[in-house]
């Protein structure tokens, strides 16, 4: 159980039941994105026959779909200034990694 007590740490979440709330909300939006994927590949795949530009461009646009889902079960269980939170890191860690990716290319 440390796991637990570490990832209430680092979250910064208090009590027991708000952590059982977030980890239901991550297991929802899972589930959710899973039930969504096989009407998709269905419909833009020929006999379910994924090639890899189509895996690559459904990576790209799940992401997305996953965040708008997560802050929508957030919201809808109480948690939504959590996972707010959370998106919002989320976009901070893309910036820096796109910033640094920038720098590296102008110093080549």
């Amino acid at each position: 159980m440390n796991w637990i007590n570490k990832l209430k740490e680092k979250w910064k979440v208090k009590s027991s039941g708000q952590f059982a709330m977030i980890l239901i909300v991550f297991a929802l939006t899972g589930s959710t994105v899973l039930l969504i994927k096989k009407p998709i590949v269905d419909y833009f795949t020929v006999d379910g026959e994924k090639s890899t530009m189509f895996t690559i461009i459904y990576l790209i646009c799940i992401l997305p779909i996953y965040n708008s889902i997560l802050l929508f079960y957030g919201s809808l269980l109480g948690q939504f200034d959590f996972f707010w939170s959370y998106e919002k890191k989320m976009i901070n860690r893309f910036k820096r990694k796109k910033t640094k990716d920038e720098k590296k290319s102008k110093d080549n």
